[in-house]
């Protein structure tokens, strides 16, 4: 599900033969609108639209709707899990050292999964996860103005 997607969360989950419920829903709002957010940050927007919810709620709803391909979990190291709803497309991401920001970054050029390895040791391989680190450019301006501070 991406931004662009002019379908509906409802017509998505029953598409992927999941029952339509307000959690479900909501966590699908919320994951577009909190970009790369940890299972923590989606609680407190979906509790900020429907009330009340578990955390163990907002997990397993999670849990349902990436089984489900609706959502992918990203892992960068260090770091809390992290949502979101573009998938499908093997894009890869940047994570900031200082402030731990994540953004999308596209593939490589190339037929997916985008990197080639030198031995497959006989799997098929279909995705590749990438990621990227270094200093936002937020984080660069601090450091410049630290410095200068100095």
């Amino acid at each position: 599900m991406t931004t662009t997607d002019p379908i509906g969360p409802e017509t998505l989950l029953r598409d992927r033969g999941l029952q339509v419920t307000a959690q479900r829903v909501a966590v699908l709002g919320a994951v577009e609108g909190v970009a790369h957010g940890t299972a923590d940050e989606i609680a407190d927007a979906v509790r900020s639209e429907i009330g009340s919810i578990s955390r163990q709620g907002v997990y397993d709803v999670l849990g349902a709707l990436v089984d489900a391909g609706l959502l992918r979990r990203i892992q960068p190291a260090g770091s809390p899990t992290r949502y979101e709803g573009r998938v499908g497309d093997n894009h890869h991401h940047l994570v900031c050292r200082t402030c731990r920001r994540v953004v999308d970054v596209d593939c490589a050029p190339g037929a997916a999964p985008c990197l080639d390895v030198d031995d497959g040791h006989g799997f098929r391989i279909d995705e590749a996860e990438v990621i990227y680190w270094g200093t936002c450019p937020e984080c660069q301006s601090e450091d410049k103005t630290e410095e200068v501070g100095k």
